[in-house]
């Protein structure tokens, strides 16, 4: 990173699960730096949705470096989830035509409820000890998978989780790492968001802000796609052997399943 900006410049690693950001700092001036990130970065800083894009540069290896102007916030925290700027943030993703048509050039595949199933199918064959209780939910997802299915698929983000929402020193909202996004149903993002920070009786009044009605059809795919998503979870912190996260990941399975 120093031979791209010159010595004066000291980085540091940003943290992150891939190791691949770094802060990079010289007398006032500061960056965020990140290798191989989203192709479409440039499409999501003209749409306001992440930190301006400063500059982009390939190196010999191929390997593509983008900096990001820095911004003093914080991340956000489980209650701040239920302000306004959240919903009307996703809901402006979500029917972005500028993000979908990127997607749409990179090819990127449609993410469909078959698609969850073969994934969590292989996480049950490749870890066959588990709780008894992920058969009874994968049936249901079997079951169920094709009244979950809707023609018209947005880019999702695919993991709104708190820590990924900057909220910075003069007020703007950011929705940031988008390694992970796909083109899905929207149902996908809404249900995590819902299911982990809004109260029952308050998706209502989120959803009308958002711009969507609480209806049978919704409320069920969203219940369907959280259960997937919480039981890859559950297998993702198995392998990694965390299991105060596993068991956690367990009981949200039970409730999950006892909605049925």
């Amino acid at each position: 990173m120093e031979q791209i900006l010159g010595d004066d410049w000291q980085v540091t690693p940003a943290g992150g699960a891939t190791g691949e950001a770094y802060i990079a700092e010289y007398g006032n001036q500061k960056l965020f730096l990140k290798r191989n990130s989203s192709p479409f970065l440039a499409v999501l800083s003209a749409e306001g949705i992440v930190p301006k894009l400063l500059w982009t540069k390939r190196l010999g290896n191929g390997d593509v470096i983008t900096a990001q102007q820095w911004l003093d916030g914080r991340e956000l925290k489980s209650p701040d989830m239920k302000v306004e700027n959240v919903a009307k943030l996703l809901a402006k993703i979500h029917r972005s035509q500028e993000l979908l048509g990127m997607m749409n050039r990179l090819e990127k595949k449609r993410l469909t409820p078959v698609d969850l199933l073969n994934d969590i199918q292989k996480q049950m064959i490749k870890e066959k000890d588990y709780l008894e209780i992920i058969n009874d939910a994968f049936a249901y997802l079997m079951e169920t998978a094709s009244e979950v299915e809707v023609d018209e698929k947005v880019v999702c983000h695919c993991d709104v989780n708190h820590n990924n929402w900057l909220l910075s020193d003069q007020g703007e909202l950011y929705l940031i790492d988008w390694d992970g996004a796909k083109i899905a149903d929207p149902a996908l993002d809404l249900g995590m968001l819902l299911y982990s920070y809004i109260p029952y009786e308050e998706w209502d009044e989120w959803l009308e802000i958002y711009g969507e009605k609480l209806d049978d059809d919704l409320e069920r795919r969203m219940h369907w796609y959280m259960l997937a998503q919480t039981i890859s979870s559950f297998f993702w912190y198995k392998e990694k052997g965390q299991s105060k996260e596993t068991a956690q990941f367990a009981e949200n399975i039970k409730e999950l399943t006892g909605i049925i």
